[in-house]
This record gives C-alpha cells, structure tokens and sequence, in this order.
C-alpha cells in the first residue's frame, strides 16, 4: 500500500462538487483522511473563489491507475478539459505525493510542484500531515508552512454546509 496525498479544488458549486468527492474517495479508500476546506481567490485568472483540500489516502493502486480513477471522478463532476490551464473547475483532483517517490511516474510529476508554491495546498496539507517530509526539500510540512510566505496568498477556513 502506497500513502498518497491529493489536493482537490473546485470553484464551480465547490460545496456540492467538493462533498460529492469526498464521498466518492472515502468509498474508494477506506480510512481516507481530510483536512480542513480552505477558501481562497482564484490564482492565474479573475474568477470566482476555490474551495481547497488535502486527503491521504491508502492505495495499492498504481500511479497510472489512481491518475486515471481522478480524471474519471472528475469527469463525472462535469470536469471540462482543453481550455485554459488556469481557468473555472468543477473539480480537480491531483496527486500530490505517492510514498516518497520523486520523478515522472505514471507520466505524473511526484511530488507535485504546488505544494510549494501555493497556500492553499501547502496549508491543507500541514494541517493532514504536519510531522510528514516533503521527499525533495527534506523538511517537513509544518515547517515549510511556517517559512512560506503568507502574504502572497489569502486563505481562511470554511465548513461545508449540510447537503
């Protein structure tokens, strides 16, 4: 079994599209683990906000075979692809880390080159996994957290309403 992290992020009815994954992964990984969700401004493009997260799942799953369940629960969530790569989603689904594999794996880049670029993954995912090493810059995520530079990027923490 291989522990793998996933951001999901949606900015098209996030309450339902995020909930809506939630439960498709927590039937898929039993023992699935969540964050918080953040709210946070659109980043690469004028849109409306995101809803943000990180789950940890268990998987003996490949990469490749994991890669492709996401794009299929996108899909399934009215995922458009093809236009801009910063744009509107419904839902995305992204590997983060797999295990501390690091390279192209699956024709998927591990670890995921967000984590420390952006708040809204890094924060969800100090918060999953604060003890956790990044397997490239050696350190762990509470203290990449605590040296990112908070001021680039505003976040804050929502709950999900009821269905």
């Amino acid at each position: 079994m291989a522990l793998v992290y996933l951001s999901l992020g949606s900015n098209i009815e996030p309450d339902k599209h995020i909930r809506a994954a939630l439960q498709a992964l927590a039937a898929a990984f039993p023992g699935m683990k969540a964050s918080p969700v953040y709210e946070s401004e659109a980043v690469g493009f004028d849109g409306d906000n995101f809803y943000n997260l990180v789950v940890q799942v268990d998987t003996g799953s490949t990469v490749a075979e994991l890669s492709r369940f996401l794009r299929q629960l996108e899909d399934a969530h009215g995922r458009v692809r093809g236009g801009e790569r910063f744009s509107a989603r419904t839902l995305d689904i992204d590997i983060l880390t797999c295990d501390d594999k690091v390279g192209v794996i699956d024709g998927i880049e591990l670890p995921r080159r967000e984590i420390l670029k952006n708040a809204f993954v890094l924060l969800p995912l100090a918060d999953i996994a604060p003890a956790a090493r990044h397997p490239v810059a050696n350190k762990t995520y509470r203290e990449l957290w605590q040296a990112f530079d908070k001021s680039k990027q505003k976040l804050w923490m929502v709950e999900l309403p009821d269905a």
